[in-house]
């Protein structure tokens, strides 16, 4: 008997033991991704100097530490406390910070576009169509135009590929009986001495903008002037439907005029936007990782039907590549023309 009682004590201390080992392990696999965005929100977002950042950064991973030291101690739930405390403090200065309304910003991104509906018109204020030399040679011009939505036939999207085959910048284009092009970009509001970065732009570093632009001007500025690998697909899309995202596309923009929103490299950048805008035109986007890693949407598009599928996907990317005709049309008012001879388009496939 005091054998068997001996063996279930020691099955129970044994028991115990597993217990508090994989309790401790839980709790410091929480602590190190909590520990690693509260020490980047600190270091990006603080307003203090660089060594002030560096210092309150630095603190609240030596607290991380010692509360994982501590978990295999007797005051683990003090340290529990003192960590959630202090984590805390940080969330409730994080959720304080707001989006600049008014910035010495950069002069391409120095304006929101708003619009206004009346019948079918459609009239935009601040459309931007610079003229690129360089990044930083360029004719500024804004102005405000006017589109008849009964007229609008087609939408296509544009993909710059600025990181690497992972990465691209979104540009979502509407075409107009007659040859008009409106193109949306969703960017970084940065200001004059501020830079894109795609970690510390998780961690409202710059604000958000939506900006109605001709594509000479923004597909042009990335394919001639940056030399990035730009891509072009023409989508299945209805009139009906084109008209009911380039309405979302005005009603977010205003919206950000009213009521600055933070641009954030992961959750709201051009790639995501869009996919809201397409769902709150009632559109279906099921989650898929090549909505973030947008560098191989066009797979999804094929997959979904939504670009031509008749060739197969590695012929459609060979095609979309415009950086060529790009180039050769330059500053020509037929450049949106020019940049589409030999892309396939969907409706180009339900015509044979």
């Amino acid at each position: 008997m005091g054998g068997c009682a001996k063996a279930g004590a020691a099955n129970m201390t044994a028991g115990r033991l597993a217990s508090t080992i994989v309790w401790i392990y839980l709790s410091a696999l929480v602590t190190a991704p909590l520990t690693a965005w509260a020490a980047m929100a600190l270091w990006f977002r603080l307003p203090a100097p660089e060594w002030t950042r560096a210092a309150a950064a630095g603190v609240f991973v030596i607290v991380a530490l010692a509360t994982v030291w501590a978990l295999f101690t007797r005051r683990r739930w003090v340290a529990l406390s003192v960590f959630a405390l202090v984590f805390g403090a940080v969330v409730v200065w994080w959720g304080s910070l707001e989006p600049p309304a008014d910035g010495d910003w950069a002069p391409d991104v120095a304006r929101q576009t708003t619009g206004t509906l009346d019948g079918d018109i459609l009239t935009l204020s601040d459309v931007r169509d610079f003229d690129w030399v360089t990044d930083n040679d360029f004719s500024e011009r804004w102005s405000k135009r006017s589109y008849d939505l009964s007229k609008l036939e087609t939408l296509d999207l544009f993909l710059a590929y600025w990181g690497g085959p992972q990465m691209a910048h979104l540009i979502m284009s509407f075409g107009f009986d007659g040859g008009e092009k409106l193109s949306w970009s969703v960017e970084v509001r940065r200001e004059k001495t501020g830079q894109f970065s795609p970690i510390a732009d998780a961690f409202k570093s710059h604000a958000l903008v939506y900006l109605a632009t001709s594509e000479r001007d923004s597909v042009r500025l990335r394919s001639n002037v940056r030399g990035e690998d730009v891509r072009l697909y023409r989508l299945r899309a209805s009139p009906e439907a084109a008209r009911t995202v380039l309405l979302q596309y005005v009603a977010e923009a205003n919206e950000l005029a009213e009521r600055p929103a933070f641009y954030n490299s992961l959750t709201t950048n051009c790639t995501t936007a869009v996919v809201k805008l397409i769902r709150a035109a009632g559109g279906s986007l099921p989650l898929d990782w090549r909505l973030i890693v947008n560098g191989y949407l066009p797979g999804y598009l094929y997959d979904r039907g939504a670009v031509v599928t008749t060739i197969p996907l590695s012929d459609l990317i060979a095609l979309a590549r415009i950086d060529e005709r790009a180039r050769a049309a330059d500053k020509s008012p037929e450049f949106s023309r020019l940049i589409r001879v030999g892309v396939p388009s969907p409706f180009d496939q339900a015509k044979q």
